[in-house]
């Protein structure tokens, strides 16, 4: 049996995000290519919006970009309404990249180390 661990986003990866009229627009970006194969597979469009659901009224899209080790997600209507229009705190959508760190994901304990130990890289290359 593999041994599985249970953990935030933030552990492997960071992210930014910020407002497109109503929408949400995420890049979650891999520290490096073993972290980047554990988001690829665990962060889906679906696990998104379930993460979002209490307050996301539209769909979520979402694309790959293993260039950069990243994934991008759009939160449609997520700003009900758009900046302008909406009662939220973050009314921008500019702090909803901790929200989005903040999502658990399991994976193998193994897979894990190899994420936390493999060099970091960057638009700089290695770090």
């Amino acid at each position: 049996m593999i041994a599985t661990v249970r953990i935030p986003l933030v552990r492997i990866a960071h992210a930014r995000s910020g407002d497109k009229a109503d929408w949400v627009d995420f890049g979650l970006f891999a520290w490096n290519a073993a972290g980047y194969r554990l988001i690829e597979r665990e962060v889906t469009a679906e696990r998104v919006r379930a993460h979002f659901a209490p307050w996301l009224p539209g769909a979520v899209d979402a694309w790959a970009l293993p260039n950069i080790l990243a994934l991008k997600f759009v939160l449609r209507g997520a700003l009900q309404g758009g900046g302008a229009r909406n009662l939220r705190l973050d009314n921008l959508g500019k702090a909803m990249a901790g929200a989005l760190l903040r999502l658990e994901i399991d994976v193998g304990a193994a897979e894990l180390e190899e994420a936390l130990s493999s060099p970091r890289v960057g638009w700089w290359g290695e770090a």
